[in-house]
C-alpha cells in the first residue's frame, strides 16, 4: 500500500510540475521514472497486464470517447480503418519477419507474438500528446480513433499468435473469423449496455448520481466484453461514444461534473502510467539472461527502425492511393497536403497496452524474457524520440491550430447568431401574448443578453483580423466582471468570517460565482 501510495503521490508532483514548467508530462514522468528506478531503496513496480488492462485502459478509453464525434468517426472511417486494421496486421508481419531473421534462435511463432505486441499504437500516449499541440481537427480525430480501434486488432492477433507459439493450431481463415466475431461481439455488448444506462441516468436525474453511473460504465463495459470473449477494448469505445453523442440530453450540472470528473481520472491515471513505463526498466533489464543487454540494445534498435519505417511505407500509399482509384473518393475527400500523412506517420506511439501485452506472454513461451526487453525498448524509444520530437516536427511542418480556430470561431459566430435572434423572436412573442407581463426593465436586459452572445464571436473575428492589441467591449465586459467578481467572493468571505452569514450560505454564493467566472474566462 505504501509503494502504491508513494507512487500516486510521486507521478502527480512530476506531472504538476511538467505542466506548470510547459514541458510534455508523459515524456517527463518517462524520463522521472527512468531514473528514479535506479535509486536505492526504491521497490520493483512490476507492472500487472491484468490490472493495466482493466484499470487503467477503459476509463482512459472512455473518456476520450466520451469528447469524440461519432460524426467525424463516420466521415473518417476509411483512413481510420485502413490504420487501426490494415497497418497493425502489416506491422505484426514486418516485425516478425525482421525479428525471425535478425535474432538467432527466436522462433516465428515468437517472432510474431513480438509484432502483436508492438504493432498497436497506444490511445494514453497518443491522444496525451497530440492534445497539446493544436493539430487540425481530422488528424486528432484520426490519431485518437486508430491508437483506440487498433488495441482490439493488436490484441486479437496477440492472442492467435500466442496460442501457436504454445503449440496451438489456427488457420487464416479462422482467425480472420475470430477478428471479425470478437470485434463485433465487443461493439455489441457496449451499445447493449449504453442504451439502459442513457435511459437510466435521465431518469435519475441527480448530477452526482449521473456521474457515479458514468464511473462505472467503462469498467462495466470492459469486464462484461472480456467474459463474454469479445473486444473489452471496443465495448468500452461503443460505451463512451453513444453516451457522448446523447450527453445533451443530461442536465447542465450533470454536464460539468461529468467533464471535470474524467478530466481529473484522465490526468491521475495517465499520471501513474506513464511513471510506471519508466519504472519497469530496471525489473525488466534483471529479467535478461547474465550476456547483459548489450546484444538485444542492437535487436531492439533494428525492430523500432522497422516499426518506424512500415508505418511511412504504410500511410502515404493508404491516403493517396485510393483517392487515385476512385473518382467519388476524389470528390468527396480531396488529398490533403503531404503534412498531413508526414505528421501521421511520425506519430505511432507505443504505450501501456504493448507493454501490459508483452507482460502478459505466458512464462512457458520460448524468449519471453527477450520480447518483453524488446517491446519495453521499442515503446521507450517510441516515447522519448517521436514524443519528444512531435512538437518541433509540427512547427516545421507548419501545421497548427491558426485555420481551424478561424473555421471554429466563424461557425461559432453564425450559430450564435442564430441562437440568439431564435431566443429573443420567443421572449418577444411571450411578451406579445400578454400572460405574466414582465417589467420593462426586465425585457431590456434580456434583450441585451441577447445582443451580447450574437456580438460576442464575431467580436473574436475582428479582432483576428484587426489589431491584435485593441480590446474588444466583450474582452472589457469580462474584464472588469472578473474583477467585481474577486471583490464579491472576498465580502462573501468576510462575511462569513464575521459570522454575519453561514457557511451553507458561503458555499451557495461561490458556488454561482465560480460558475459565473468559469463561463467568463472562456476565451
Amino acid at each position: 500500500m505504501t509503494e502504491v501510495l508513494l507512487l500516486v503521490v510521486g507521478a502527480t508532483l512530476v506531472s504538476a510540475a511538467a505542466r506548470r514548467a510547459g514541458v510534455s508530462a508523459p515524456i517527463a514522468l518517462v524520463v522521472v521514472g527512468l531514473a528514479v528506478s535506479f535509486l536505492p531503496g526504491v521497490p520493483d513496480y512490476d507492472l500487472d497486464p491484468h490490472l493495466a488492462l482493466l484499470v487503467f485502459l477503459p476509463p482512459l478509453i472512455y473518456s476520450d470517447a466520451l469528447e469524440s464525434s461519432y460524426l467525424n468517426l463516420k466521415a473518417n472511417a476509411r483512413p481510420i480503418g485502413l490504420l487501426s486494421v490494415g497497418l497493425v496486421l502489416v506491422t505484426t508481419a514486418a516485425v516478425g519477419v525482421v525479428a525471425h531473421a535478425v535474432i538467432p534462435g527466436l522462433s516465428w511463432a515468437v517472432a510474431l507474438v513480438l509484432g502483436a505486441i508492438l504493432a498497436p499504437t497506444d490511445a494514453v500516449a497518443a491522444v496525451s500528446i497530440a492534445r497539446r499541440l493544436g493539430l487540425p481537427r481530422r488528424i486528432v480525430t484520426i490519431l485518437v480513433a486508430e491508437s483506440i480501434v487498433n488495441d482490439a486488432t493488436g490484441m486479437t492477433a496477440f492472442r492467435l499468435t500466442v496460442a501457436v507459439a504454445l503449440g496451438g493450431a489456427t488457420s487464416l481463415l479462422g482467425g480472420a473469423g475470430e477478428f471479425v466475431l470478437v470485434s463485433c461481439g465487443g461493439v455489441a455488448v457496449g451499445l447493449l449496455l449504453a442504451v439502459p444506462v442513457r435511459r437510466l441516468r435521465r431518469w435519475v436525474s441527480d448530477a452526482v448520481a449521473e456521474n457515479a453511473v458514468s464511473l462505472v460504465v467503462p469498467f462495466a463495459a470492459y469486464a462484461t466484453a472480456e467474459a463474454c470473449h469479445t473486444s473489452g477494448v471496443l465495448a468500452v469505445l461503443a460505451a463512451g461514444l453513444y453516451l457522448g453523442h446523447h450527453s445533451t440530453g443530461l442536465s447542465h450540472e450533470a454536464r460539468l461534473q461529468e467533464k471535470a470528473t474524467w478530466r481529473l481520472t484522465t490526468c491521475l491515471l495517465e499520471a501513474v502510467v506513464f511513471a510506471l513505463i519508466g519504472l519497469q526498466l530496471r525489473p525488466v533489464l534483471g529479467a535478461l539472461d547474465a550476456s547483459g543487454p548489450a546484444a538485444p540494445l542492437g535487436y531492439a534498435a533494428v525492430v523500432f527502425a522497422t516499426v518506424l519505417a512500415v508505418r511511412i511505407c504504410w500511410i502515404f500509399p493508404a491516403t493517396y492511393l485510393p483517392r487515385r482509384l476512385s473518382a467519388r473518393i476524389r470528390e468527396r475527400d480531396p488529398s490533403p497536403p503531404w503534412q498531413y500523412p508526414a505528421l501521421i506517420s511520425w506519430a505511432g506511439i507505443r504505450g501501456v497496452v504493448s507493454l501490459a501485452a508483452a507482460f502478459a506472454v505466458p512464462p512457458d513461451v520460448p524468449g519471453r524474457d527477450l520480447v518483453l526487453f524488446l517491446a519495453f525498448a521499442v515503446v521507450l524509444a517510441t516515447l522519448l524520440i517521436q514524443g519528444l520530437t512531435f512538437p518541433l516536427v509540427v512547427r516545421l511542418m507548419g501545421l497548427g491550430e491558426g485555420g481551424q480556430a478561424h473555421e471554429d470561431d466563424l461557425s461559432e459566430a453564425m450559430a450564435q447568431e442564430a441562437a440568439a435572434r431564435a431566443a429573443w423572436a420567443r421572449v418577444e412573442e411571450l411578451v406579445a401574448s400578454g400572460a405574466d407581463m414582465p417589467p420593462d426593465h426586465v425585457v431590456d436586459r434580456l434583450r441585451s443578453l441577447a445582443e451580447h452572445r450574437r456580438h460576442t464571436a464575431w467580436e473574436r473575428l475582428g479582432k483576428e483580423a484587426g489589431a491584435r492589441g485593441t480590446e474588444t467591449p466583450t474582452a472589457a465586459y469580462r474584464r472588469l466582471r472578473r474583477e467585481m467578481v474577486a471583490v464579491e467572493r472576498g465580502v462573501f468571505v468576510r462575511l462569513c468570517k464575521e459570522g454575519r452569514i453561514h457557511d451553507e450560505v458561503l458555499r451557495r454564493v461561490m458556488h454561482d460565482l465560480d460558475l459565473e467566472e468559469a463561463a467568463l474566462c472562456r476565451d
